[in-house]
C-alpha cells in the first residue's frame, strides 16, 4: 500500500510540523508559523505526484 517514496513524503511532514512546534514554543512565532505553511504545501505534493503516478500507469 505504501510506497517508500510515500514514507518519505510523510517524513518530511512529520519534519516540518515538529520544527514549527519547536520553534512556536520556543519564542519564534513567525518562524514557526512560516514552517507550518510547509506541511499541507507538501502534503498537496505528494498526493499530486501520487496521481501522476496512478495516471501515467493507467494511460
Amino acid at each position: 500500500m505504501f510506497k517508500l517514496s510515500d514514507l518519505f513524503i510523510l517524513l518530511a511532514v512529520a519534519v516540518s510540523f515538529a520544527v514549527s512546534g519547536f520553534l512556536w514554543f520556543n519564542g519564534y512565532p513567525s518562524e514557526g508559523l512560516f514552517s507550518a505553511i510547509w506541511v499541507p504545501s507538501i502534503l498537496a505534493f505528494g498526493i499530486y505526484f501520487k496521481l501522476s503516478a496512478l495516471i501515467a500507469r493507467r494511460i
